[in-house]
C-alpha cells in the first residue's frame, strides 16, 4: 500500500468535490443565478434536441450506433430533468418566500392595529 502517495491525490479530489458542492449550493440559493441556470440549461436541451434530430441523426442512428443513440438521448433527458428539478425548486422557494412575507405583513398589521383599538 502506498498511502502517502495517494494522500495528495485524495486531498485534491476532496477539494474539487468541496468546491463543486459549494458552487452548486450558491447557484441554487440565489434566485437570479438559479433562473439564469434554468434558462441556459433549457437552451442546451433545445439545441441538443435540434442537433440530435437533424445533422447528428446519421451518427445517432439507433440501428447503426445503438450506444451513441442511448448515450445522447439519456444525456438530453438528464439535462431536461435538471431543468424540471430547478424549476420545481424555484417554485417551492418562491412560495416559501411569499408565505414568509405574508406572515411578516400579518404581524406588522397586527402591531399597527392594536394601538388604534385603545383609542
Amino acid at each position: 500500500m502506498s498511502l502517502p502517495e495517494d494522500q495528495p491525490r485524495l486531498r485534491r479530489n476532496l477539494q474539487i468535490a468541496s468546491f463543486a458542492i459549494h458552487a452548486a449550493r450558491g447557484l441554487v440559493r440565489d434566485q437570479t443565478m438559479r433562473r439564469k441556470a434554468m434558462f441556459w440549461t433549457v437552451m442546451v436541451a433545445v439545441v441538443m434536441l435540434f442537433c440530435g434530430a437533424t445533422f447528428l441523426a446519421p451518427l445517432l442512428d439507433s440501428r447503426g450506433h445503438p450506444g451513441w443513440f442511448i448515450f445522447y438521448w439519456l444525456l438530453c433527458a438528464w439535462v431536461t430533468i435538471t431543468v424540471v428539478l430547478l424549476a420545481i425548486f424555484d417554485l417551492l422557494m418562491v412560495r416559501g418566500a411569499a408565505r414568509a412575507q405574508r406572515r411578516e405583513l400579518g404581524k406588522k398589521l397586527a402591531e399597527t392595529d392594536s394601538p388604534n383599538d385603545g383609542d
